[in-house]
C-alpha cells in the first residue's frame, strides 16, 4: 500500500502509482484467476480508486481503502469522494473514529449513496494514522490485528 511522499513531487507520485497499477494488470496476467484485491493508505488508496474509477483494473475484485482522506484536516466536505460513484467493484473503508480527515457525518451518506458495494469498518479511538490513546484501554498492534481479521473476513466474501 502507498502513501503520500512529502519529497516526491505530485507527477512523479502519480507515475508510480500508474507503474503499481501496470504491476496488478501483471500480476492477473501472470496468475489468472488469483483474487486481487488494490487500494492503499489514505493518498495512495484514493490515487488507486481515481484509476479504477476511469478503467478499471484487471482481475481486480475489490478495493481496500485505510484511512480514505475524504477532506482535508479541518476543511470538511465530501467533493474528494465524487469519483466512487464509477468505481463498479466492492470497497472496504477502514477508518479510525478520530480521523481529522474524514468526517463520519459526511462519510456515511457517502458510502451509502453507494449501496451494497461499500462496506464501512470503523476501529475506535483510532486517528487517521490508526493510532488509538492509551486511555482507550487498546493498543496500537491489537488495532492492526483487528484491521487485518477485517480485510481478511471481508476479501473472502468478495
Amino acid at each position: 500500500m502507498q502513501t503520500r511522499s512529502t519529497e516526491a513531487s505530485l507527477p512523479a507520485q502519480q507515475a508510480k502509482r500508474f507503474r503499481d497499477f501496470a504491476a496488478v494488470a501483471e500480476a492477473a496476467r501472470q496468475w489468472p484467476g488469483l483474487p486481487l484485491l488494490a487500494g492503499g493508505k489514505s493518498w495512495g488508496g484514493r490515487m488507486t480508486s481515481q484509476a479504477q474509477a476511469f478503467a478499471p483494473l484487471p482481475g481486480v475484485r475489490g478495493l481496500v481503502f485505510v484511512g480514505f482522506p475524504l477532506h482535508p484536516a479541518g476543511k470538511p466536505s465530501d467533493v474528494r469522494a465524487a469519483h466512487l460513484s464509477d468505481v463498479a467493484c466492492p470497497m472496504l473503508f477502514l477508518q479510525g473514529t478520530r480521523d481529522d480527515l474524514a468526517d463520519l457525518a459526511l462519510l456515511r451518506p457517502v458510502l451509502q449513496r453507494l449501496g451494497a458495494r461499500a462496506t464501512l469498518a470503523l476501529f475506535d479511538d483510532a486517528d487517521h494514522s490508526f493510532h488509538v490513546r492509551a486511555k482507550s484501554g487498546r493498543t496500537d498492534a491489537q488495532t492492526l490485528a483487528e484491521m487485518l481479521d477485517t480485510v481478511a473476513r471481508w476479501a473472502r466474501a468478495v
